[in-house]
């Protein structure tokens, strides 16, 4: 491995050029092949939640496996992300982004030939661990490579790739299910994944390494903690929150498991303050713009993740929507965030991140609730369009500025360290929000089937439920209430993310001028 001084020898540093690169090196073509990468990702994660209602049937599975297709991916990918920013310092972002890739086209073949629940979650964990593998790469790329009075703007690609990939994977989604079949919006991810490989091979530059030691045991209790409280808060409600029987013969609980889960966390913590060379440098959160954006980035990574899985099944379930027509809904979402993405790019070198990332986190709070409240099965499709456009408002002016303020002011010899971080408190919080807003879920379907299941000897409402396509007349609407409800857990999260980023500080090019 080659050290700094190695790997930097000959370069030169012009104005405008970053340390480490060649005089006169152009960062955009290197963004433009890792956003592709980037968008698969991107696009797998909202192409699956279409999809979810077709699994749910075509593998006569119930729905809390099913909602493991989205948490064991999700948990995966999180995992390892730490440790992944790390390798990335050491080996390379191109090296590390090339080998997520490569495991991750490979999983999505798997997972499209899947026949049975537990291979596709099996399946879906490798994905994950690819994902986890690429995703903090890039915005190292970006920070490495674009001056900080330029990283604004590299972000806001980077974001609006967000908006455009809740557009493509829906419309993808829906379309591949209802012509060739769930599989198939795994299959796709094979063709995207060559080309990204090729572009990135040739575009991509190799990057200074830094020397560093893995920190074992943090990996042991990050990975411990997270699995552990993930797995609790999931398996709650199928356990009535009681005793776990089926994972062995001792007397484990469902809150023992979220306690022993969230120790572990504290240990990791602190461990981190103690280990010579820390898989999660402590030091990154004497930045206080970073601390408030890792706490925000949780908030936001909850309420997408949450939201999305019911809004599907009450488009397809109560509203009687084919996959193609319910991924149709996001067309506003898609075109208003791709839109304004730019613009609000532009704006984060410009103009205080409390200013525009509250508007986002206030805008798109406000249409979730609205969309909670107006979920009903007689609900027309305008009433449920207008919320959804008021998403995509909002959503604009959080992910590149709030991503360009948690990593502007960084050293760049911690950019790995940075966007692992920052990439896996997203994860953390869409973990946390597939679980938690799947367990909601359940229960209020549970409560509000609980009449009709009594009252029929077959139990009609949990069969119909888990059943692929519309509902009987009689349960669309419980099932649309139990839906809206649940989408009201991701609105408190955006609530939560508002305060916080109120106590965001100027960053260093605009406290200069």
């Amino acid at each position: 491995m080659q050290s700094d001084a190695a790997t930097t020898s000959g370069a030169v540093t012009e104005p405008g050029t970053m340390p480490g690169l060649p005089s006169g090196y152009r960062p955009w073509p290197a963004l433009w092949a890792l956003i592709v990468g980037i968008f698969m990702i991107l696009v797998d994660s909202t192409i699956v939640s279409v999809a979810t209602d077709a699994i749910w049937g075509d593998l006569k599975t119930d729905l809390n496996s099913v909602i493991w297709v989205t948490s064991g991916y999700l948990l995966a990918y999180t995992v390892p992300l730490l440790l992944a920013g790390r390798l990335g310092d050491m080996f390379g972002p191109k090296r590390l982004y090339l080998i997520g890739l490569v495991t991750f086209t490979a999983a999505s073949a798997w997972c499209g030939v899947s026949h049975t629940v537990e291979m596709l979650i099996a399946a879906r964990v490798v994905q994950g661990l690819g994902a986890s593998l690429m995703a903090p790469q890039t915005m190292a790329v970006i920070t490495r490579t674009f001056p900080p009075d330029k990283r604004g703007t590299a972000m806001a690609l980077w974001g609006s790739m967000a908006g455009v990939a809740i557009l493509v994977g829906p419309l993808a989604g829906g379309i591949l299910v209802d012509g060739l079949g769930w599989e198939w919006v795994f299959f796709v991810n094979v063709p995207v994944g060559v080309i990204a490989f090729i572009a990135a091979m040739v575009l991509v530059p190799n990057l200074p390494t830094h020397r560093h030691r893995i920190d074992y045991p943090g990996i042991l209790l990050s990975a411990l903690g997270l699995f552990l409280l993930t797995f609790g808060l999931q398996e709650g409600q199928r356990h009535d929150w009681g005793h776990i029987r089926d994972i062995g013969p001792l007397p484990i609980t469902v809150w023992g498991l979220i306690i022993a889960g969230i120790v572990a966390l504290v240990v990791f913590v602190w461990w981190q303050s103690r280990a010579a060379e820390p898989l999660m440098t402590l030091t990154l959160f004497r930045d206080r713009n970073f601390t408030l954006s890792n706490l925000a980035i949780v908030c936001m990574g909850f309420s997408l993740t949450g939201m999305s899985i019911p809004l599907m099944l009450f488009a397809q379930k109560s509203m009687g929507l084919s996959p193609t027509r319910a991924a149709l809904l996001l067309i506003p979402l898609a075109v208003l965030s791709g839109a304004l993405a730019a613009p609000a790019g532009k704006l984060a070198d410009q103009v205080h991140p409390r200013h525009l990332t509250g508007f986002g986190f206030a805008v798109t709070a406000a249409a979730l609730v609205w969309l909670g409240f107006a979920a009903h099965d007689t609900t027309p499709v305008i009433e449920v369009l207008a919320p959804i456009a008021l998403i995509g408002v909002g959503s604009a002016f959080i992910w590149g500025p709030l991503t360009a303020t948690a990593n502007r002011d960084l050293p760049l010899r911690l950019a790995g360290a940075g966007s692992g971080v920052y990439n896996m408190t997203r994860q953390v919080g869409a973990v946390l929000g597939s679980a938690a807003v799947g367990v909601f879920m359940q229960h209020q379907i549970e409560s509000r089937f609980e009449q009709f299941a009594s009252a029929s000897p077959t139990g009609a409402g949990e069969g119909a439920a888990q059943s692929t396509g519309p509902l009987p007349e009689v349960l669309r609407g419980p099932f649309a209430e139990a839906m809206g409800a649940s989408v009201l857990l991701p609105a408190a999260a955006l609530a939560i993310a508002f305060v916080v980023v109120q106590f965001f500080a100027a960053p260093s090019h605009l406290r200069r001028t």
